[in-house]
């Protein structure tokens, strides 16, 4: 069952001499907790670098809001512990923002581990600065993108407030942290730039969470069937749907052939596309909404093209590499850590932000010309194999963490078959 803050201390395993320097090797067992936003991204996102550390000999328990049964059993069976924390996602309400620090220095203090590692805004704010006021030795911050308060260069309104806010916290925070990690060079400026860690703290560049190359793999592609393109995201208008089915429009007043799929959840938040809006797209033939799921694999296969005109700051959009890893070539945008993670006209198409024209012209290549999605799908299985096996991203953050013992732990240039010896 899922433990909570008032469960009784546990044997941490500490080591009497852990190493201080993030570079050098644990050699004794550690006991690692990961603290995350929600239960289920520790399922996955996370679960093969919990799995890694399992692997080196170290205990691993993770804390976040609202275990369901299934991501609880789904840890359990792994080995890992749960510690079910009050955590609201997002917004900012002092009074709810306060339990959630007590509450984790409270849990981080009986369990006394010896490292931290949280990921997202507020795990990174509060577990950070929890675990350093449990005096925890070495926490660590895995910065997956920073999100609505840093989306506009200039924000004004509230938008200017929620920055001056969340800079604030993170400096407050993670102020004595070991290292932090970060997706891409948009995110490393902001870090940097706004000071959220201490100028002498070493910041990491890790191109994504990684993406199973073995799960996601291409299948014998249909070259005689219709284009198929395919989005996967939450339904919102800053995700580009609304520029997507405009695009869609166009091409069908062309008399192209092809189709357009859309997977994801709907939302509550003031950006999401409402159900009327999505019916009427799909009366006007423009798409077909799938529904929902957490096993996105068997539509990857299905797909030809997959495409994310998102203008969101999306860290590194782990659909993207499984989308790569499957064989599919990518439509994106020029938004932070989208473009930058595929080689345009290589392993897939840049567009504009917002630019329905743009995005209708880079589909139709792939509608109007036979074999292209085939191409740079081959070279998206290439470039995320070499960059962002998950295999070799877990290493890396293992080694640089000091969990694992050092090697070449670095996401590049690797193939297929050179995986293996990282797994």
């Amino acid at each position: 069952m899922n433990k909570h803050f008032t469960d009784e201390p546990r044997s941490s395993g500490r080591a009497v001499d852990g190493p201080s320097d993030p570079q050098s090797f644990a050699r004794h067992s550690q006991h690692v907790v990961v603290i995350g936003s929600l239960a289920w991204s520790l399922v996955n996102f996370r679960l093969h670098l919990m799995r890694r550390m399992i692997k080196q000999g170290h205990t691993v328990t993770a804390i976040a809001p609202d275990f369901e049964p299934a991501v609880r059993n789904t840890l359990r069976a792994e080995g890992i512990e749960c510690f079910e924390v009050p955590m609201q996602r997002t917004g900012l309400n002092p009074i709810a923002d306060l339990r959630t620090l007590f509450t984790l220095t409270r849990v981080l203090r009986a369990l006394n581990p010896d490292y931290v590692l949280a990921y997202t805004m507020k795990p990174i704010i509060y577990g950070c600065f929890a675990a350093q006021l449990a005096g925890i030795k070495h926490r660590f911050a895995l910065f997956t993108g920073l999100g609505y308060a840093f989306s506009e260069s200039r924000p004004t309104g509230r938008r200017r407030v929620v920055r001056a806010i969340s800079v604030a916290l993170h400096r407050v925070g993670l102020r004595k942290i070991t290292a932090a990690f970060c997706y891409n060079t948009h995110e490393r400026r902001d870090i940097r730039g706004f000071r959220l860690i201490p100028a002498a703290t070493p910041l990491i560049d890790i191109p994504g969470s990684g993406v199973d190359t073995r799960r996601f793999a291409p299948v014998e592609a249909n070259l005689e069937a219709e284009t198929r393109f395919l989005f996967v995201g939450r339904l919102l208008h800053t995700k580009g749907l609304g520029v997507l089915a405009e695009a869609a429009r166009k091409l069908r007043a062309e008399k192209l052939d092809f189709t357009l799929s859309i997977l994801g959840p709907m939302d509550t938040n003031p950006d999401a596309i409402t159900p009327t809006q999505l019916d009427a797209w799909q009366k006007d033939g423009l798409l077909s909404y799938l529904g929902e799921t957490r096993d996105v694999q068997p539509y990857f296969a299905g797909a030809s093209v997959f495409v994310l005109p998102t203008t969101l700051r999306e860290g590194v959009p782990r659909t993207i590499l499984e989308a790569m890893a499957s064989g599919l070539p990518v439509i994106t945008t020029d938004a932070p850590g989208c473009g930058e993670t595929i080689e345009t006209e290589v392993s897939g198409l840049v567009v504009p932000q917002g630019d329905a024209d743009s995005l209708a012209a880079a589909m139709k290549r792939f509608i109007t010309e036979p074999g292209l999605a085939m191409t740079m799908g081959q070279a998206a299985r290439e470039r995320v194999c070499a960059y962002n096996d998950v295999n070799l991203i877990n290493a890396r953050l293992l080694v640089t963490m000091g969990l694992e013992a050092g090697g070449d732990a670095d996401p590049s240039s690797k193939s297929d078959a050179m995986l293996e010896s990282a797994a």
